[in-house]
């Protein structure tokens, strides 16, 4: 098992920091547009490990985030993963080159037009709008193929994600 983080960064135009994961080796989210984050340092907190992160990925130094979920990955041949799940509304510095893909401000309307995974449709219904209660969503996958999913532990209908 491990722990990570992922945080959406919005902008005053309606738009979030996506990261077209395009410039990594063996990279399971090759190709696919996600949030920025990564895995938990030792001795971390989830907060540290976001702030850590985000700086790293992007340049930027948030002032304003929110928890926003626990999202629990469970995929055929790998750890189980436990993402703590962030948006964020503010921040000051400049956006650098990220060494694990390109960055991009994309339209929130657009995002779902995106490669993304599967799950991630789901977890952008639920943490909009912005002030949408905390959730834990479990998510299990076969391959690229979202089997299950269960929100605060009632099971959904996959097939209407």
């Amino acid at each position: 098992m491990f722990n990570c983080t992922l945080c959406y960064i919005e902008n005053e135009k309606n738009e979030y920091l996506m990261l077209h994961r395009v410039k990594k080796k063996n990279d399971i989210n090759h190709d696919k547009w996600i949030g920025v984050g990564g895995k938990f340092e030792d001795r971390e907190s989830p907060e540290d490990c976001l702030l850590r992160e985000v700086y790293e990925e992007t340049g930027l130094t948030l002032t304003s985030y929110r928890f926003r979920a626990v999202v629990t990955f469970i995929c055929e041949g790998c750890e189980t993963e436990y993402m703590h799940l962030y948006t964020a509304d503010g921040y000051t510095g400049e956006l650098i080159e990220c060494n694990e893909g390109d960055l991009e401000w994309v339209p929130k309307a657009e995002v779902q037009n995106l490669p993304i995974w599967e799950g991630d449709k789901l977890f952008f219904r639920l943490i909009d709008p912005p002030d949408s209660p905390f959730f834990s969503l479990k998510m299990v996958y076969v391959g690229d193929k979202l089997v299950q999913a269960v929100l605060d532990g009632k099971e959904l209908p996959v097939d209407t994600i």
